[in-house]
């Protein structure tokens, strides 16, 4: 049975809640994603890369589409404040960390 709560309009009718009231401390913050397993995989490879070199991630054990991973991947880097650079090509997904502006057939994102 739903738990009662206490009526606004000064009445002393109780009213059904529709829902279980919880504390704000045990919500969970932050979402884990269908993407989030292969997004943490990237910036964690991205925190040991040489200078110099990038990510070659096969398109083909990707989850999703390369689109879809890029931009989960966009979402992650803007919450952690890091820039990174995507390209691509029939078989691969490319990722490193952004030193400048990117050249035109490149994405940078974060």
């Amino acid at each position: 049975m739903p738990a009662k709560a206490r009526s606004t309009n000064g009445s002393n009718k109780a009213k059904e809640k529709h829902f279980v009231e919880v504390l704000q401390l045990d919500v969970p913050h932050g979402r884990r994603g269908k993407h989030k397993d292969i997004v943490t995989d990237i910036l964690d490879d991205l925190e040991t890369l040489s200078a110099g070199s990038a990510i070659r991630i096969p398109l083909k054990d990707l989850s999703a589409s390369k689109e879809k991973i890029r931009a989960a991947l966009s979402r992650a880097c803007q919450q952690k404040g890091i820039k990174v650079v995507t390209s691509s090509d029939a078989d691969y997904l490319y990722v490193w960390p952004s030193a400048k502006a990117p050249a035109a057939n490149r994405k940078l994102i974060g």
